[in-house]
């Protein structure tokens, strides 16, 4: 085991934002920025559900179970509030993945075993990656409290899954991504071994930046 605690902070995710919207709230316009932010930060959380609940199915090693178990139950939980919030801001959420991810999700679908459990710790890294730069971003740019406070909350989450998809890279001799000069994965990048892309980077053989000090970089735009 890897020895993952449940985050309390999940418990949170459900208070921010969620209080019925008054007047004022409702005539509110929320920027591109925090539009964009509750848009990508919905898919990696319809991605990531999906790639989870196969990786309980089809995964060989059973930490990879137990990692994927949590990081479904965690993604289920913040995209409940996220969706409440894009409610209450009159934000249209996208229905499914970005093309990549859907493409990750079909990679994952035609693996097996051993080259499962790689292809899944792999495609995890770079997306908990990505989304770790997007909230950050939303964090520093972000203009409705709402929006910004659910980033907020949701940054040690996203940190603590990618923490331990580290971790359990180490234990499989899987290389993990690296931010680029930028601080953004490279974008079509492939995984190694694979020639495959992985959803939201590229995974290279050094080491990414200590914990909590992946760099900035703009949200995705919207598929």
């Amino acid at each position: 085991m890897l020895g993952i605690k449940r985050l309390g902070l999940l418990a949170a995710l459900v208070l921010v934002g969620i209080a019925p919207a008054g007047a004022a709230q409702a005539a509110a316009q929320p920027s591109e920025q925090d539009t964009q932010y509750l848009q990508a930060i919905h898919q990696v959380n319809l991605y990531e559900v999906q790639a989870g609940e196969l990786a309980q199915k089809k995964a060989q090693n059973q930490q990879v179970k137990d990692l994927a178990q949590m990081i479904v139950t965690d993604h289920q939980e913040l995209d409940k509030s996220v969706k409440d919030l894009a409610g209450q801001l009159n934000v249209q959420l996208p229905k499914e993945p970005t093309p990549d991810q859907r493409t990750a999700l079909d990679q994952l679908k035609n693996a097996n075993g051993e080259e499962f459990d790689r292809l899944w710790v792999i495609q995890g890294l770079a997306g908990h990656l990505q989304a770790i730069q997007a909230t950050q971003t939303e964090i520093s740019q972000g203009t409705e409290t709402q929006v910004v406070q659910l980033a907020q909350t949701a940054l040690p989450v996203l940190q603590a899954h990618y923490d331990a998809l580290v971790q359990l890279a180490e234990q499989l001799g899987i290389p993990v991504p690296e931010a680029s000069a930028s601080g953004t994965p490279s974008p079509g990048g492939t995984a190694p071994g694979t020639g495959q892309p992985t959803p939201g980077g590229t995974a290279t053989e050094e080491a990414p930046a200590p914990s909590g000090s992946v760099s900035e970089t703009p949200v995705p735009q919207q598929s």
